[in-house]
């Protein structure tokens, strides 16, 4: 599955650097230009990783952070700023940045710390991945229902550990899309009710509780 990550920045030049460069690097990258925008897309919804530059029109990145912390704490933040006082580094880390990243930046330095971050957000994930009698193990490649292995391809298997890991949230088929198949979606494709089928079928069918449901006009969702 691609990391999706938001990079909130000002700076036109900046901002089409960074998404193309993120983009290369195998990341989904949406952009915001300014702190309002930015805020609604953070909570709006699901990103892997945020980068937050420190001065945005119509609201600062320090209000962002502290917005969107009280909400949200696990969304890992990058923030960005040209003010490269310790009192602005403190600041940030103390309201809930994960990394404080001085301009001018390196990119190499900048991905670095990117996948720093992400690699300590995955260390710190439980192994294993559970819901009501349903457990799934992403290391090794295992899933078990009421005791029971199930055999899954590698793409049901994505698929499960895709919608376990956003439990009560509703996946629409083009998040899932893009997230399982790395492929934008088309409204001719059909691939994604296909594979819910057949994962209903090994997961849902043979027992009396059904953990995966659709949800009218908007997608998936596992509760």
């Amino acid at each position: 599955m691609r990391m999706r990550m938001l990079v909130i920045e000002d700076d036109e030049k900046t901002l089409r650097l960074l998404k193309q460069g993120f983009s290369e690097h195998g990341f989904v990258v949406d952009g915001c230009s300014d702190g309002i925008d930015g805020l609604e897309a953070a909570v709006s919804q699901e990103y892997d990783l945020i980068i937050l530059d420190g001065m945005l029109p119509r609201k600062d990145g320090w209000d962002v952070l502290e917005q969107l912390r009280r909400t949200d704490g696990n969304t890992p933040v990058l923030m960005l700023s040209a003010r490269d006082a310790v009192e602005y580094r403190v600041k940030g880390l103390t309201i809930g940045a994960d990394d404080y990243v001085v301009k001018p930046f390196a990119f190499s330095e900048l991905i670095a710390r990117v996948h720093s971050i992400l690699k300590r957000r995955k260390d710190s994930l439980p192994s294993t991945l559970t819901f009501e009698d349903l457990a799934l193990d992403p290391k090794r490649f295992d899933v078990a229902r009421a005791g029971q292995k199930i055999e899954l391809t590698l793409k049901e298997f994505l698929l499960l550990e895709l919608l376990l890991r956003h439990q009560d949230d509703v996946l629409s088929r083009a998040y899932i899309a893009e997230q399982v198949w790395d492929m934008s979606f088309d409204c001719d494709s059909n691939v994604v009710e296909v594979n819910i089928r057949r994962l209903r079928s090994k997961i849902d069918d043979p027992f009396a509780r059904k953990l995966i449901h659709t949800v009218r006009g908007r997608g998936y969702v596992v509760r």
